[in-house]
């Protein structure tokens, strides 16, 4: 029977490599704002130069609204969420763990919603539709940032109270979110009626 090496023969090279995660450090999420930026850009182009026919424009608006359930929907689950810890109805940990399993649906339907937009051919001479492009790219760096204050809270002890900064900070981050998604949600009805 041959005996298994010890933790002090084993070379650090055979350790699996841990993957870099996206809130891991303040600069990756500094590169996945200018990929949103990018993104968002290359989707006004498309927008532009893209030609839809009425069908297409027809499932391109279904999908705009059905990510706009998803993704919204999902916000506002989240945001109760929060209201359930402040109000002293769950923990933090449960309310920080509801909120991250609420990630996938609201960034795909964020996802959706700029990509089924592009489709849409919206009037990007209009300075309604400009604020409301600046309203989601605020959204979207929002809720990059969201992710790294998430992570914080998420090192916080069972019971400690978070410090008033980080309050402040998880205050004003729903607070954005939600001035964002309402002017979208608001200007996308507006322009729907012209």
């Amino acid at each position: 029977m041959s005996a298994l090496p010890s933790e002090s023969s084993v070379s650090p090279q055979a350790a699996p490599a841990q993957r870099l995660g996206l809130y891991d450090a303040w600069w990756t999420v500094a590169a996945a704002a200018v990929a949103v930026c990018l993104g968002l850009s290359a989707c006004a182009w498309i927008s532009l130069h893209l030609r839809v026919d009425a069908a297409l424009h027809t499932v391109a608006l279904f999908v705009h609204l059905a990510s706009l359930v998803l993704g919204f929907g999902a916000v506002l689950s989240a945001d109760y969420s929060a209201l359930l810890w402040l109000t002293g109805r769950c923990t933090l940990r449960e309310s920080l763990g509801s909120t991250h399993r609420l990630h996938v649906p609201i960034w795909t339907g964020l996802a959706g919603l700029v990509v089924s937009g592009a489709m849409l051919q919206p009037d990007l001479t209009s300075t309604v539709t400009r604020v409301k492009l600046g309203l989601v790219l605020a959204l979207t760096l929002n809720g990059l940032q969201a992710g790294l204050l998430t992570r914080r809270m998420a090192r916080q002890r069972d019971g400690a109270p978070l410090a008033p900064r980080v309050l402040a900070r998880g205050a004003t981050t729903a607070l954005v979110s939600q001035v964002c998604w309402w002017g979208a949600v608001v200007i996308g009805f507006r322009n729907s009626q012209g």
